[in-house]
């Protein structure tokens, strides 16, 4: 395959893509492939973090400020579901203008949120002010959406686990960045000073949009593809994929938004105390996340996305036993535990969504490229989608610990809703994508097919 990288009017475009063609993926494709994940992942691990950022603002937010716990989950909240929702149009934006546009744009709108939270971020400040700026940092949740929509069509399906791990993981790890970040500032400068975690970001946004501009590219087969969004918005496995991600990236989210206020109200963690903590789990979330993208390549995305589930109900026990004792050493390590398998989770749910829409084409009696076109199509398109629904499941998060705290001054009865959720989402994987299995049209898809799958 040659002339693959044709430059159009408006950009960087590439007109031709075939990375399911091994020949061209050897000599072309992989070397741009990476490349764009490389800028994809640094873009993405900026929008984390401002998205986090007022996880580490609150914990700046002292007596001085006039905010109770309640009000602060609020802010946090409200952060998570701006977040959720500008992933749809996030998705869109991809077919609409080119991967590497959209993040060179969307790195740059980072600049709005951050530099209005340096703006108002001093005591006296009104709380709707706070919670304008606060939904203003929503926009960085919007990178994932689209990152990822971005990367699915730049890779093979055989390695679409192991690079959208990556591209999530490194996205994800922006979190306990941020987190680290204002526990250096915290440690060195105070609780007084958030204004220098904020002039911090500033170059890194810049940097970020500017590397994306001159080392990304558009890919010109996914341009202006519409029609893909609605054949994903009418499949119900986008829905039933979107409620696993519920419980793994709404997990991850939730939790690593609310972490440091918990320790706080709870556990009665001074700032610093508590913000030597909070990365941790973040931390090790992100970092496992490729992991399960990996194991689901070789095992099958429903199989490790089970096993994630049961394991997640079992260190929500814990838990729910170390709220019960006021233990912290035990609360850490049920907590940290959560952390690590949602991270595992995103990884594997991810991986099942390319291989859940190919195995559909080759029910339908497609084959080959046309059905890895499919594949890359629907997936692509339904990524976004699902990954705005996820992320809601981090507001869910945010407001039932509101909500209990509120009511109990405790999160007891938050963690035990949490399992009651884990449960169900055990019991959805296994009734639709692993009762009756029959054997796997391609093993590496992550996705048993059966006669269910095939009829939807």
């Amino acid at each position: 395959m040659t002339g693959t990288t044709a430059p159009r009017k408006g950009g960087r475009w590439i007109e031709r893509w075939d990375p399911e063609d091994e020949t061209f993926w050897k000599e072309t494709g992989e070397r741009t492939a990476r490349r764009n994940l490389i800028y994809s992942i640094f873009s993405e691990h900026i929008g984390f973090s401002i998205w986090s950022l007022w996880s580490v603002m609150v914990l700046f937010m002292g007596p001085a400020y006039g905010i109770d716990p309640a009000g602060k989950f609020f802010l946090i909240a409200t952060a998570t579901l701006v977040g959720a929702i500008v992933r749809v149009p996030y998705t869109f934006a991809v077919a609409r203008f080119g991967g590497r546009n959209w993040t060179v744009f969307s790195a740059l709108l980072l600049l709005a949120p951050t530099v209005a939270a340096i703006v108002v971020m001093e005591p006296g400040t009104s709380y709707g002010t706070f919670l304008v700026v606060a939904a203003l940092t929503g926009v960085g949740g919007g990178n994932f959406a689209s990152s990822m929509t971005n990367i699915n069509a730049f890779f093979p399906l055989r390695k679409k686990g192991w690079a959208l791990g990556l591209n999530a993981g490194g996205g994800n790890i922006g979190v306990p960045v941020v987190q680290l970040a204002g526990l250096l500032v915290i440690a060195t400068a105070g609780a007084t000073h958030p204004r220098y975690l904020l002039a911090a970001y500033l170059p890194l946004i810049v940097t970020a949009a500017v590397l994306a501009a001159v080392r990304m590219d558009n890919l010109a087969p996914v341009r202006n593809d519409t029609g893909a969004v609605r054949e994903a918005l009418g499949d119900a496995h986008t829905w039933i994929m979107a409620f696993l991600y519920i419980g793994t990236f709404g997990s991850f989210i939730g939790y690593s938004f609310a972490f440091g206020l918990v320790l706080q109200t709870q556990f009665g963690r001074t700032p610093l105390q508590a913000a030597s903590l909070t990365f941790m789990g973040p931390l090790l979330g992100s970092l496992i996340r490729p992991v399960g993208g990996a194991l689901a390549d070789r095992f099958g995305g429903a199989r490790i996305t089970l096993g994630t589930f049961v394991a997640m109900a079992a260190a929500t026990g814990v838990v729910v036993f170390a709220s019960h004792r006021s233990s912290l050493p035990v609360f850490l390590v049920g907590f940290v535990a959560l952390f690590v398998l949602s991270g595992l989770g995103n990884g594997s749910t991810y991986k099942m969504i390319p291989g859940i829409f190919q195995a559909k084409a080759l029910a339908r009696g497609m084959s080959g490229e046309s059905a890895a076109a499919y594949g890359r199509r629907l997936s692509g398109a339904s990524m976004g989608l699902i990954g705005a629904v996820g992320a809601l499941g981090g507001l869910g998060i945010n407001l039932v610990f509101r909500e209990a705290f509120r009511t109990s001054g405790s999160g007891t009865a938050a963690f035990v809703t949490f399992l009651g959720f884990y449960a169900l989402c055990c019991a959805v994987t296994w009734a639709v994508y692993l009762r009756r299995p029959v054997a796997p049209v391609i093993h590496t898809v992550g996705v048993e097919t059966k006669p269910q799958l095939t009829s939807v």
